[in-house]
């Protein structure tokens, strides 16, 4: 009976998933509806759903299409069974939990969206990639290069954000190596997912955690070694076999707009507010983010009120110079506008968290949820149900997972909270499909970087995944 129960539980875990909803779920044990008819067509509908969604690459749909759908009908199915019951006010209730936990992370989001967003109109992005490009540096050193820059940048700009940038770089400078291309974007996928993983800010598996309150800002720290061994053990073997033969590149000289340092300092700003909402008022960190977001606001009306000042004393400048460069680069000159960098978000992925969220905390209502914390969590050892959590991270999508984890909300210490971020933050680097940086470098670098072509070097990231493990356990098994 037990194994028929984990095969159930491994097939169902990865279509189950809601936010921080463990305190309701012990009042709906007396709704259990695993093996009505409403539970197995809920279930159908998120599973495939979620299958359009893993096919996105090749069926060239969004993927929050089929999430937004399903949760729709999920909701609709629960509606009329709760209504049937008498309980319309139970499904209600569980309903605007659900929102209101989306609203949290949709807004925080929103502004660091807008941050990066803004700090690429401002071409600082831009910027260090011809500086790394001007360099002129060779195949191999580019590779460390990309990777390390690609680890230290995505605990505060997000392993996603982090790999578009440097996919990009590499695409410059190798783009007719394909055997370097790949690889490259491999080791960038890696680096930025381990890089993510010791930062609330690096990924959403992380930043859920963060405020759900399981781990302090601080208390990520901890996973900082674990997350360099899990960067370094790929990485160093992969670049035994890139040549360290000189790219054919050709450097261009970008130029900073206006305010771009005073944007990134701004940034910084936001995040000590964020944090300090949450640690010394223990108010939710999106209060810090959205008031942050004040600070671009009214920097960016600071830019336009003195943009016809800055012009004239630049334009007095290329004159004296005699710079027909410069007079011509001041023409194409905009003034700033934040609604503008909002609008730049990236609203596709915003709408799958909802679509996710809704999908299963439906499912989390229909008792799915307490099934597989039962055994998962009481069953087995936390430390292999964390493992376990890592690998289903990389077939699925730690988002998902993670929120299944939340929802349970089993009794862990520090060190298995800390242990399952981890897993769920790198173990999606197993897999091309496995993380949403893996996912974005397989359309960034089409036909370059692809599924059988990560796959090829998965046994490789599977040894830093299990060593960044091994690593955990030993430096911080005080917290266990």
């Amino acid at each position: 009976m037990m194994k028929k129960s984990r095969w159930q539980t491994l097939f169902v875990l990865p279509f189950i998933a809601t936010s921080t909803f463990a305190s309701e779920t012990a009042s709906h044990d007396a709704f259990n509806f695993t093996q009505s008819t409403v539970g197995y067509a809920s279930l159908l509908i998120f599973g495939i759903a979620y299958t359009l969604v893993m096919m996105e690459e090749y069926l060239q749909l969004r993927k929050s299409k089929p999430v937004l759908l399903a949760a729709g009908l999920i909701w609709i199915l629960i509606g009329f069974v709760f209504k049937d019951l008498g309980q319309i006010d139970l499904a209600k209730s569980a309903l605007e939990h659900n929102l209101l936990e989306y609203a949290e992370l949709l807004l925080f989001l929103l502004v660091a969206m807008t941050y990066i967003s803004a700090m690429e109109e401002r071409r600082l992005f831009d910027a260090l990639q011809s500086w790394m490009v001007g360099k002129g540096f060779n195949f191999r050193s580019l590779f460390w290069l990309t990777g390390i820059l690609s680890f230290f940048i995505s605990p505060i700009a997000d392993n996603l954000t982090t790999a578009l940038l440097m996919c990009a770089v590499v695409l410059k400078v190798g783009g007719s190596n394909l055997r370097f291309v790949n690889i490259a974007c491999i080791n960038i996928v890696v680096a930025a997912n381990a890089g993510g993983a010791f930062s609330p800010f690096g990924d959403i598996t992380t930043l859920m955690v963060w405020q759900a309150g399981h781990v302090s800002f601080s208390e990520f720290m901890p996973l900082f070694v674990p997350s360099v061994v899990n960067y370094l053990v790929p990485a160093v073997i992969m670049s035994l076999f890139v040549p360290k033969a000189q790219p054919d590149s050709v450097h261009e000289h970008i130029e900073l707009k206006r305010g771009a340092f005073r944007i990134v300092g701004l940034f910084i700003l936001t995040i000590a507010t964020a944090v300090a909402f949450h640690a010394v008022l223990h108010f939710p960190p999106v209060m810090g983010m959205m008031m942050g977001l004040a600070y671009l606001q009214f920097f960016g009306f600071f830019l336009r009120k003195t943009l016809p000042r800055s012009i004239a004393k630049k334009k007095a400048i290329a004159i004296a110079n005699n710079d027909e460069a410069a007079l011509k680069r001041l023409g194409s000159i905009v003034p700033f506008d934040v609604f503008r960098r909002v609008s730049h978000a990236e609203w596709d992925t915003l709408l799958f968290f909802y679509g996710v969220v809704m999908c299963v905390g439906g499912l989390s209502l229909l008792g799915y949820l307490s099934v597989v914390s039962e055994v998962m969590y009481t069953q087995w050892d936390p430390v292999w149900a964390n493992v376990m959590v890592g690998i289903l991270s990389a077939i699925v999508d730690n988002i998902p997972v993670m929120f299944a984890v939340l929802t349970m909300n089993p009794e862990l210490s520090m060190g298995n909270w800390l242990l399952v971020t981890l897993t769920a933050g790198v173990g999606g680097s197993l897999l091309s499909i496995g993380s949403a940086a893996g996912v974005a470098l397989m359309g960034a670098a089409h036909g370059k970087y692809t599924f059988f072509g990560h796959l090829k070097w998965m046994p490789v990231i599977a040894l830093g995944y299990a060593a960044s493990i091994f690593v955990h356990l030993s430096m911080n098994g005080g917290l266990f």
